[in-house]
């Protein structure tokens, strides 16, 4: 078994090698910083979930989940989110506690990567209406949008906490809602099947050759060449989304990733995406979360 302390470490090195990832198109990384947030405000964000993901790996233990009536993984996306917003004036890690929670209770009662999502998708099922009022109390402390459905439990409805409970939606329902126009609900709901059949695979087999940054920058390229940014499609529409992938995947077949070629490619493609407004913020998250199950599948293997 990983020790929650070391599932801990992990949670923290895959978000802030996922930020660190120079030149990550489109987002903020060592060497860009946006209006609003800058690529320290991620590192703060990346250090201070430490103490959420330790306490989530070590209740799991004396947990049983199918019995569990109280808020759990909820619990828990809402701690990191309050911790992170002591430091923090924006949200830049939502997400990434969306993912890396679920992974972080499930890394720690599994032996391997294949338990490690079959766990997973159970400890999302198992959640209940407590969980799902945590999360959306988590969304509005980070007054992010695009979760909860725009006419059912919506997340800026001030009944739908009340009604949530009321109608027995669990955090996994809700989010069940929402899954057709966001990648992360549907990865909540759906196994995580972007993260381990596509973000884990390909950062664990390029990190066999690649540098760890090159291999995070090609991970992020990789499942957004495959999965248009939901992100995007919410603001300008799911046509331009699959426009950025498909640029996105014309990038990943230079034939020299290693070549001053390719990274002069890579640059103008960040560029591009910058001066656009095109953030593939939800393919970020991804990434680190990719990461995560790449780190913890390294210690499985010890």
């Amino acid at each position: 078994m990983i020790s929650p302390e070391e599932i801990s470490k992990i949670a923290q090195i895959a978000s802030i090698l996922e930020v660190s990832g120079y030149p990550k198109p489109g987002n903020v990384h060592r060497t860009r910083d946006f209006h609003d947030m800058v690529f320290e405000d991620f590192l703060i964000s990346g250090v201070v979930i430490g103490d959420s993901v330790k306490e989530v790996a070590t209740q799991i233990l004396n947990l049983d989940p199918t019995t569990n009536k109280e808020s759990f993984l909820g619990k828990y996306i809402l701690k990191a989110v309050e911790e992170t917003d002591k430091w923090i004036a924006n949200n830049t890690n939502l997400g990434i506690i969306m993912m890396l929670i679920p992974i972080a209770a499930s890394g720690a009662i599994s032996d391997n990567v294949t338990e490690l999502q079959e766990n997973l998708s159970l400890l999302m099922e198992n959640t209940n209406p407590f969980d799902a009022i945590d999360l959306y109390k988590a969304i509005e402390i980070a007054k992010a949008g695009g979760m909860g459905s725009r006419n059912e439990f919506d997340v800026t409805s001030t009944n739908s906490q009340e009604e949530i409970v009321n109608k027995n939606q669990s955090m996994y329902d809700v989010l069940k809602i929402s899954a057709s126009w966001d990648s992360l609900a549907n990865e909540l709901t759906s196994k995580m099947m972007i993260t381990f059949n596509i973000g884990f695979k390909t950062f664990h087999n390029f990190k066999k050759t690649y540098s760890i940054n090159t291999s995070t920058v090609l991970t992020f390229l990789t499942i957004l060449a495959n999965v248009p940014d939901t992100l995007i499609s919410r603001k300008y529409g799911e046509h331009k989304a699959k426009e950025v992938s498909k640029l996105a995947k014309e990038l990943l077949n230079h034939d020299n990733y290693s070549s001053s070629t390719f990274q002069s490619k890579l640059i103008e493609f960040d560029d591009f995406l910058f001066e656009n407004r095109l953030n593939p913020g939800t393919t970020a998250d991804l990434t680190a979360a990719s990461i995560m199950v790449s780190y913890l599948n390294d210690l499985y293997d010890r």
